[in-house]
């Protein structure tokens, strides 16, 4: 059964199947990904994070749970591909601003 997401998140998650210029979009202008322990700011940032990834993985996030804590909303999502670890679920911290995402740390 389908998770119910935000409609921001739920975009992001769409997006994640396409390309870094539709993940961008999700963000605030200055919104922050920290991912691998690395941080990406801006949108030109976070689409080259994307790129960067798609180039070196193939993979498919698919969102299994979803839980509100304070300002954030956590999802986790399983995630299987060609990368070490494969499959492996993921915590997604998401902050929202109206309708776009202005943070996303991604942690095991």
């Amino acid at each position: 059964m389908p998770v119910a997401l935000p409609k921001p998140i739920a975009k992001y998650f769409a997006a994640d199947a396409t390309d870094g210029a539709a993940i961008a979009e999700c963000f605030t202008a200055d919104a922050v990904v920290i991912d691998e322990k690395k941080t990406y700011t801006g949108r030109d940032a976070i689409a080259a994070w994307k790129l960067e990834a798609s180039a070196t993985y193939d993979y498919v996030a698919e969102p299994v749970a979803v839980d509100d804590q304070d300002d954030r909303i956590i999802v986790t999502a399983h995630l299987t591909g060609n990368f070490p670890g494969s499959p492996v679920d993921l915590r997604y911290a998401f902050t929202l601003s109206g309708d776009a995402i202005a943070r996303l740390e991604i942690v095991l």
